[in-house]
C-alpha cells in the first residue's frame, strides 16, 4: 500500500522548485529572457511570462493534487525541454578565465541531469497520482471527476 502522506511530501518537494522559480521570472525576467534569447528562441519577454506562468500553474496543481497526472506530465516534458535546450553543451563566456568557463559548464551539466531527474520524478508522480491527500481525490469522490 502507497504511504499517502509520503505522496504528499513528494509533491509539495516536487512542487516548490517551480512556484519558487515561476515567481522569480515576473520579479526578474531579464536573466530567463536573456537565456532564452541566446537559445535563438522568439520573443523572448513573452516566453518568460509564458514559462513563469505555466511554472507556477503548475507547480500548485502539483502542490494541492489538482489535476496532478496531467500538471507532472506537462512538468516532466518542461524539464527535459530546458535540459536540452538551455542546460547542455559548454558555456564559454568571452573574457572569462578557462577556469571559470569550466565551473560554469560543470554547473551547467549539473542543471541538465537536475532537470532529467527531477522529470523522473514528475513522470512517477504522473503514473502514481495524487493520492488520497489531494483535490483530485476530493473531486473523484464528490463528484467522481478526476482520478486520484
Amino acid at each position: 500500500m502507497i504511504n499517502s502522506s509520503l505522496i504528499v511530501v513528494a509533491r509539495v518537494l516536487l512542487a516548490l522548485i517551480f512556484i519558487s522559480s515561476g515567481i522569480a521570472k515576473f520579479g526578474d525576467p531579464s536573466s530567463t529572457a536573456s537565456m532564452i534569447q541566446m537559445a535563438g528562441l522568439p520573443a523572448p519577454s513573452v516566453l518568460t511570462y509564458l514559462a513563469g506562468l505555466f511554472e507556477l500553474a503548475a507547480g500548485v496543481a502539483v502542490l494541492v493534487g489538482f489535476q496532478t497526472r496531467i500538471a507532472a506530465g506537462a512538468l516532466a516534458l518542461f524539464c527535459l525541454f530546458t535540459a536540452f535546450v538551455f542546460h547542455s553543451g559548454a558555456m564559454a563566456i568571452p573574457g572569462f578565465p578557462d577556469e571559470a568557463n569550466g565551473m560554469l559548464t560543470t554547473m551547467n551539466t549539473i542543471m541538465m541531469w537536475k532537470n532529467i531527474t527531477l522529470a523522473g520524478g514528475y513522470l512517477l508522480l504522473a503514473v502514481v497520482g495524487a493520492g488520497p491527500l489531494s483535490l483530485d481525490a476530493r473531486l473523484k469522490g464528490k463528484f467522481g471527476l478526476a482520478k486520484a
